[in-house]
């Protein structure tokens, strides 16, 4: 360059520099894609089976709530029967001491009027005593008169005598006075009222006493009734506010279905692209499963080992007793026979897989896989949940769109309820079984992350 300077010529220009765009790896981009789709599916999944749980819980609480409300204003009502009850007492008892008062004066009337009785018979005493010292000395005349006063003498003996009964009745009288006047003169002292709280009677303290228990009880009452009245005015407030955390909590769950709808979507279109992803054997693997069904119900048919209307029978007959409830169909003998071939080798592609089972389009499971095929044990809900899993009807989100897909195959993510408060979030590819031309439900095949 040095050289050509000094010849006065220009240096040529440099090559300009060529760079070369890096090979877009379509296969990575798309495995990188349902990666986070996949997450987004099981956070999704989780938050969803969080906030049911949660939901079912506060509507629980809520129903609680309600009916503790419901106990809450007997207690007001009942609370009220006895204020009213109370103030009748308090009445009533207030109307006892006012006729123990009204008896007191009564009673000091009798006293006074048994004193005029004694006083009485006490000159019916003295009467009779004097009466008796006349006879006597009209008895010693005659007996002086001789035969002349003989009658007369009679008279008077019969008049002495006569005197000394009354005599010894009116000092009975006197004395049955004397007493019932001292029984009476009690009573008067215990129901007369005094001006002092200390001086009055035992009768009147009673009364007192009573008076101020029930004036208590009623002031108790009112106090009880006032609480109680308040109360249920704070539990209808928790109850309003519950009601719409509950209905928060259901439009969060409706917004987790969005997302969680997303997420499959998106799972969705990465197979549909047609490159290969972690998803890829399971959905190929159900859409094997459910062609080789559709040709075991098909050649069903065709040899007559059952009917049209036996294979789409929808009556579901309960199983008496059973808990969960489990129930029969026409097609579940051909079931037992049939579908085990087919979804106890879907079993053994990965130890990811956790079920392959037929569904029908309402969700019923006529045969699961064989550990989950066992006997129900009565009374035992929770081992019944986990463990007998078919003659039952999964129609919930997850079960119903399995059974009713038509389309060539179906991704969900869901949190699978194992029984006794254990769940597990996974994947389900459902894929569409067909007898002929009409549609009979799907192949669910369940795995996990």
């Amino acid at each position: 360059m040095l050289a050509l300077l000094k010849r006065g010529k220009k240096p040529a220009p440099p090559a300009p520099e060529t760079t070369t765009a890096p090979a877009i790896d379509a296969k990575e981009i798309a495995n990188t894609f349902g990666r986070h789709a996949a997450v987004l599916g099981r956070e999704a999944a989780e938050v969803r089976g969080v906030i049911d749980d949660t939901t079912k819980v506060a509507n629980g609480q809520a129903e609680a709530l309600r009916s503790l409300g419901k106990q809450l204003h007997d207690v007001v009502e009942g609370q009220g029967k006895v204020d009213h009850e109370s103030q009748q007492g308090l009445t009533a008892t207030r109307g006892a001491r006012d006729a123990v008062q009204a008896l007191g004066t009564e009673v000091a009337a009798i006293v006074d009027s048994l004193r005029e009785v004694a006083g009485a018979a006490g000159q019916i005493t003295q009467i009779a005593l004097q009466t008796r010292l006349v006879a006597f000395n009209a008895s010693v005349e005659a007996k002086r008169a001789g035969d002349a006063g003989r009658g007369f003498g009679v008279v008077a003996d019969a008049v002495k005598d006569l005197a000394a009964k009354v005599e010894t009745s009116s000092k009975e009288i006197m004395g049955t006075v004397g007493t019932l006047e001292a029984r009476i003169d009690v009573l008067a002292r215990e129901t007369m009222v005094r001006d002092s709280a200390a001086e009055q009677g035992a009768v009147h303290q009673a009364l007192a006493r009573v008076e101020g228990a029930v004036g208590r009880i009623v002031e108790a009452t009112a106090q009880g009734r006032t609480l109680c009245t308040r109360l249920d005015q704070s539990m209808q407030g928790i109850e309003q506010t519950m009601q719409k955390s509950a209905k928060a909590l259901e439009s969060a769950l409706g917004r987790t279905e969005t997302f969680l709808k997303i997420s499959e979507q998106m799972l969705e279109a990465v197979a549909e692209c047609g490159i290969e992803t972690a998803d890829t054997p399971y959905i190929q693997a159900a859409q094997a499963a459910a062609a080789q069904i559709s040709k075991l119900l098909e050649d069903a048919v065709r040899t007559g080992t059952t009917s049209v209307a036996d294979l789409f029978d929808e009556r579901y007959v309960p199983v008496t007793g059973s808990s969960p409830a489990q129930h029969m169909t026409r097609f579940v003998a051909l079931a037992d026979r049939l579908f085990p071939q087919v979804q106890e080798k879907m079993l053994t592609m990965s130890d990811k897989v956790v079920f392959c089972i037929a569904a029908d389009r309402n969700g019923y499971i006529a045969c699961h896989n064989q550990r989950y095929n066992n006997p129900q044990r009565p009374g035992d809900t929770v081992w019944n949940t986990a463990n007998c899993r078919n003659r039952r009807i999964f129609n919930d989100r997850t079960g119903l769109a399995s059974g009713r897909n038509q389309r060539p195959f179906l991704v969900q993510t869901y949190r699978r309820d194992m029984g006794g408060g254990e769940f597990i979030v996974m994947k389900e590819v459902a894929a569409p079984i067909r007898v002929g031309d009409r549609h009979w439900g799907g192949v669910r095949l369940a795995y996990k992350f």
